[in-house]
């Protein structure tokens, strides 16, 4: 009896177990994941090769596995997209978020716990669009021409410096005077060498204070703790402050004013963000602009006809640049634009929410989509001799591909 059962058992045991299998094979087929680079150490994974050289490191891996391939670093799985599929889904994908993505380094390098960071996000975001938008950007213009006229005059004519530090002592208090309010902190000259030298060291550590422990990080955390102290003394002063002109509130004070009706509080961790987002893509591309044309005589010589041609003949007098002349001056923003090009930043991310499919792959939830602006400025598809600085053919490129600085 027992061993009919068995038989009549057998065949239907025999049959769910095969459906099964079929299933999981076919799960498995559709979940087939990218190619993964884990390195040999628990946790860190690739991070020490990766942090070495990591645009080197994308490339060699690119050639190796692909357009799309994770690496494991740090404890978290990053997928590189490296082609126009991967880029269409980093830029339109509702499944893919940036606020998730650098909620973590926000709170190691500014102490923006992630729950405020999450919550005031776009609001911010949509208030800084609005006073900084197109129709609104003419109200800097004036202002900015001043501070620079200001700063240059301070330097004088005469003497050498090394160009990086020229633009550093150029657009360090200029941006100070137009985010906060002229002479606020930096009153004297004593305060702004300290200044400088802290923000330079807040600035050239932010990568390592994004990933890293603050307590692996003795002179960056000492820097971060010192400008943080700085503004949260400085914060009445900022809010209190009222142009003479036309009594209107700074880009600083609105900023200000959401955190208090949000927070109940005034948050100087914020002022610190919004003082290195505004210096840490303006500095390093105004040193490279200058450095290409400087580098580049014919190109030099085609900017100052161009400016000669909008301003008349060079005399004493201080230039005031309108956005309407400033519009005229089409070869410096194609200047600006392949500086842009060949100096993006190199590396961009998103934090997937849902798996998304890319090509034959499936990223599951949780990975941190990468993007390389670096290695797609260097693609010779959009981009015919890329590692030149080619100005001229920036107006042709500029509709041909995005430029990722800003995302």
């Amino acid at each position: 009896m027992m061993e009919q059962n068995t038989e009549l058992i057998s065949p239907t045991v025999i049959i769910a177990l095969g459906c099964v299998v079929l299933f999981l094979c076919l799960q498995r087929k559709n979940l087939r994941r990218p190619p993964c680079i884990k390195g040999w150490i628990p946790w860190i994974g690739a991070g020490l090769e990766l942090g070495k050289a990591p645009l080197e490191f994308i490339e060699k891996a690119r050639i190796k596995y692909g357009p799309v391939f994770t690496v494991f670093a740090m404890g978290n799985r990053m997928t590189f997209v490296t082609e126009e599929e991967g880029i269409n889904v980093f830029l339109k994908s509702k499944e893919v978020n940036f606020e998730l993505a650098v909620q973590t380094p926000v709170y190691r390098t500014a102490s923006i716990p992630k729950n405020i960071f999450l919550t005031l996000n776009e609001k911010l975001y949509i208030m800084m669009k609005g006073k900084m938008g197109t129709f609104n950007i003419h109200q800097f213009t004036g202002q900015l021409t001043e501070e620079l006229h200001e700063q240059l005059e301070n330097l004088g004519t005469r003497g050498t410096m090394e160009l990086t530090n020229f633009v550093r002592h150029l657009l360090y208090p200029v941006t100070v005077n137009i985010l906060f309010n002229k002479g606020l902190f930096l009153t004297h000259e004593r305060k702004m060498k300290e200044f400088y030298q802290h923000f330079q060291a807040y600035d050239e550590g932010f990568e390592y204070g994004s990933q890293m422990p603050e307590w692996l990080l003795r002179n960056w955390s000492k820097s971060k703790r010192w400008l943080l102290a700085l503004f949260e003394k400085s914060i009445p002063d900022i809010k209190a402050y009222r142009s003479a002109k036309d009594n209107s509130v700074t880009l600083m004070q609105a900023v200000l004013e959401i955190l208090e009706m949000e927070t109940n509080k005034l948050n100087p961790n914020y002022v610190l963000l919004m003082l290195w987002a505004s210096l840490s893509n303006t500095v390093p591309v105004a040193f490279w602009t200058l450095a290409f044309v400087l580098s580049h005589p014919n190109v030099h010589k085609t900017i100052m006809e161009g400016i000669s041609t909008v301003f008349g003949t060079a005399s004493k007098d201080k230039i005031k640049v309108t956005e309407k002349e400033l519009k005229k001056l089409l070869f410096i923003k194609w200047c600006i634009l392949e500086t842009i090009r060949l100096r993006a930043p190199g590396i961009i991310t998103r934090k997937v929410m849902k798996p998304i499919k890319i090509l034959n792959f499936t990223i599951p939830s949780g990975d941190l989509l990468m993007l390389s602006p670096f290695w797609l400025h260097r693609n010779p598809k959009y981009f015919p001799e890329p590692e030149l600085f080619k100005p001229v053919v920036c107006s042709v490129r500029d509709s041909n591909m995005y430029y990722f600085n800003t995302l």
